[in-house]
């Protein structure tokens, strides 16, 4: 039996993308390619009906043996060689009977266990990594051993650059709703006596609120089991969007009539499984014409439209396995600290109603811990408006939220291909449904009792205000201030680290009692944010679960508002700086009259030092300073230091969307805009190319081009200088030629929503 080794050559492995070999290095490559095929073709000759195997190596790594004397992969050979010549007979019986395959069908079938059995050969190179293969040899290496071989061309292992990811099948198990199963759950719900739970919970005249909203939990999820259908399909990555269970099974049907060797049976099986796919995608084709009948359909009309153009496919999937999960729960819960103050608690008064709120859910958002889809705490919602209601009144009177409702299932999404380090995976939280519901009655009653003008620079979260009012309002205060003599401004971008995730409840609390909020519902909102149990989920298989007691989770109503509410007092404290806020975004605009930095220094102090007393962490590496400087005599401004740390200054940034330059032009926000607007111009031709009709091709366009051309427009489009926009508006000129309707100008954008905006604060 003679023992192969596999080896990939790799000549070109430090070449960039496109280069091809130097005129040295194809004189090394043929050298070495000679040698090793001399090689193959000794091990092929002592394999004999084990021959087999160079088809499949042939077949999967994509080397051309039949037409070497071709530059194939940066390959080049003296002269042509045949697979004879390589090999022999043995290869040309196996073509032969690849070529006889419908006249001998029973004769063939005997290669394909051959053929098969050899496919594990290839684990050696990384399982489900095709890469970019100069070569593959299978060398003796019971006569020949690697050391004959030059070692810079020869490397044992993966390919150095992978082109093909092949993932293995996901099966994942589907709700399916029969017709009637709403119907059915309403009535189960009418005719439920809803007071036994409570009655069950009830231990001296003191209900158990846990023990009352876990029993109402599991007996709708009881139910809803019972009038839905749960369905395993099978996702394969390169499965395509027509295939449907009936060619599937022509498929299957047509396999086993050639493992048969029933010639007939197989050439009526291949004629049926042809017509099966034609229909398949005729249906297929009608399903997406029919999405862009009814404009009104937004969901319908934009799932057509992702289906042609590939646009934002659905992100890859984590790795599952119980190690990483667990290691990811401890990362993202790594801002946990005790606390161990305490309030007093006082009974509130009743809740509010609950079925408008029920009747709004989004019957598509994904369910929380809890498993209660939305779709039947929507349709069921007249049903459960009391015993939901009972259980958010007994809440708020005990200060009490149930721990099932506090669950958090943290999903991972890896923001790279290949992550490397935990930072790389975002957190997606999902809590219960029904959380969300009370969550938003009361923030209604939170917001009842704030002041107006609670923060007048926090422009997140409030009504009739943007991300264009706190850049206006930033820069606009830079220009005023530039105006005068002897002046520049330095201007501060702050970065925090999971702002969220480091909230002290016990802080919050005190500051929400400031603010004139009862102690009764500031106790519930502490409640909320103690004691929440969070696991990682990654398919089937979740991790251990961690009890946080610290932070806002980012999946909840709540988290927003909350946090706003914390940064409320933090306010400059001279009158020459100004802090713009959006969210956790927070800029600090120093207004420097006569080279005096004193006030903006000990603000930025001062400012940090706030950030530490309140938990906050500061992340210096990423907060950047632009300072805008138009004065003739420049000086050499001295850099900013945090925690003693200095503050990278930077010519441009980011600022909430917008690039911000230290000259205040807007050539860098222009190239951006224009250049990710041309790479969405190739997913409005896909329309184009099916047929699409206009006006749903113009409604992909203003959701995918006009609305990155024309963000934040009122605030950079009029500094703009003529030749900027007309690099934009160039590109609308060829989405009109695309679509052949005629669009907006840029222009017409810019003064329709300056004349909005004057009328919104008119209003206001």
């Amino acid at each position: 039996m003679v023992v192969l080794q596999a080896y990939q050559a790799d000549l070109l492995k430090d070449l960039d993308k496109g280069q091809g070999p130097s005129p040295d290095e194809v004189a090394e490559l043929r050298r070495t390619t000679d040698l090793a095929l001399r090689a193959t073709k000794q091990a092929a000759t002592a394999m004999g009906r084990s021959m087999a195997a160079m088809v499949v190596t042939e077949r999967h790594l994509w080397v051309n043996l039949a037409d070497l004397g071709k530059k194939e992969k940066g390959f080049l050979l003296d002269a042509p060689v045949s697979p004879s010549e390589l090999f022999g007979t043995s290869i040309e019986t196996v073509i032969e009977k690849f070529r006889e395959a419908k006249a001998r069908s029973a004769a063939f079938k005997t290669f394909i266990p051959q053929w098969t059995s050899f496919v594990p050969f290839l684990e050696m190179f990384g399982p489900g990594t095709l890469g970019h293969t100069r070569i593959m040899y299978l060398i003796d290496t019971s006569e020949r051993g690697a050391d004959d071989l030059p070692d810079q061309l020869l490397e044992r292992g993966h390919a150095e650059q992978p082109l093909i990811k092949v993932t293995k099948p996901v099966c994942k198990e589907i709700q399916v709703w029969p017709e009637g199963s709403s119907e059915a759950l309403q009535d189960c719900f009418d005719t439920t006596d809803w007071s036994m739970f409570k009655q069950a919970a009830t231990y001296n005249n003191t209900t158990d609120l846990q023990e009352y909203a876990e029993t109402v939990t599991a007996y709708i999820n009881k139910c809803t089991e019972d009038v839905t259908v749960v369905k395993t399909i099978t996702v394969r990555a390169n499965q395509k969007p027509w295939m449907t269970g009936e060619v599937y099974r022509l498929l299957k049907a047509r396999n086993v009539a050639f493992r048969a060797g029933d010639e007939a049976s197989l050439k009526t099986a291949r004629a049926n499984l042809s017509r099966g796919i034609r229909e398949a995608k005729r249906q297929y084709s009608r399903g997406i014409s029919h999405r862009f009948k009814d404009s009104r359909d937004t969901r319908s009309l934009w799932r057509g439209i992702q289906t042609i153009t590939d646009y934002k496919p659905p992100p890859q999937t984590c790795d599952s396995t119980i190690s990483l999960l667990n290691e990811l729960n401890t990362f993202f819960a790594r801002f946990e600290v005790q606390n161990t103050s305490t309030a007093q608690k006082t009974p509130p008064p009743p809740g509010a109603s609950v079925r408008r709120s029920l009747s709004r859910i989004n019957a598509r958002k994904a369910p929380g811990p809890d498993n209660i889809p939305g779709r039947v705490l929507r349709d069921c919602a007249v049903e459960l408006t009391d015993v939901f209601t009972d259980i958010f009144n007994i809440s708020l009177n005990q200060a009490v939220v149930p721990t099932c409702f506090k669950a958090t299932t943290i999903i991972p999404v890896p923001k790279k291909s290949t992550p490397s380090c935990f930072n790389d995976y975002h957190p997606v939280a999902l809590t219960p449904i029904l959380m969300k519901c009370f969550e938003r009655l009361v923030m209604q009653r939170i917001k009842t009792v704030l002041p107006p003008s609670l923060d007048p620079f926090q422009f997140a979260y409030q009504p009739n205000r943007s991300t264009d009012d706190a850049i206006s309002t930033a820069l606009h205060s830079a220009l005023t201030h530039l105006d005068k003599k002897d002046s520049y401004v330095r201007m501060l971008f702050i970065d925090f680290s999971s702002a969220f995730n480091t909230i002290i409840p016990q802080q919050l609390t005190q500051k929400l009692v400031q603010l004139g909020l009862n102690t009764s519902l500031c106790n519930w909102l502490l409640d909320f944010l103690t004691g929440r149990p969070q696991v990682v989920r990654v398919g089937s298989n979740t991790s251990s679960t961690i009890i946080l007691n610290t932070g806002a989770p980012q999946g909840c109503v709540l988290s927003p508002l909350l946090f706003t509410l914390l940064t409320h007092n933090c306010t400059p404290s001279h009158s020459s700086n100004l802090f713009v806020k959006f969210a956790d975004d927070t800029t600090v605009v120093g207004l420097i009259s006569k080279r005096d930095e004193t006030d903006y220094r000990s603000e930025v102090s001062r400012l940090a030092a706030w950030y530490r007393d309140n938990n906050l962490s500061l992340n210096v590496e990423k907060t950047k300073e632009i300072i805008v400087d138009f004065r003739r005599a420049h000086t050499q401004h001295a850099p900013l230091t945090i925690n003693g740390a200095s503050v990278e200054r930077v010519s441009s940034t980011k600022f909430l969307g917008v690039h911000i330059t230290e000259d205040l032009s807007w050539t860098n926000n222009t190239t951006a805009l224009a250049k990710k607007s041309q790479q969405r111009l190739y997913f409005l031709r896909k329309p184009r190319r099916a047929r699409a009709p206009a006006p749903i091709m113009y409604t992909f366009y203003r959701g995918t081009i006009e609305s990155i051309l024309t963000s934040c427009i009122t605030v950079w489009f009029g500094a703009c200088n003529v030749s900027c926009q007309k690099t934009l508006q160039r590109i609308v000129r060829a989405a009109e030629r695309i679509i052949g309707v005629p669009l907006p100008s840029l222009q017409d954008i810019y003064s329709t929503r300056l004349t909005r905006n004057r009328l919104t604060l008119h209003s206001s």
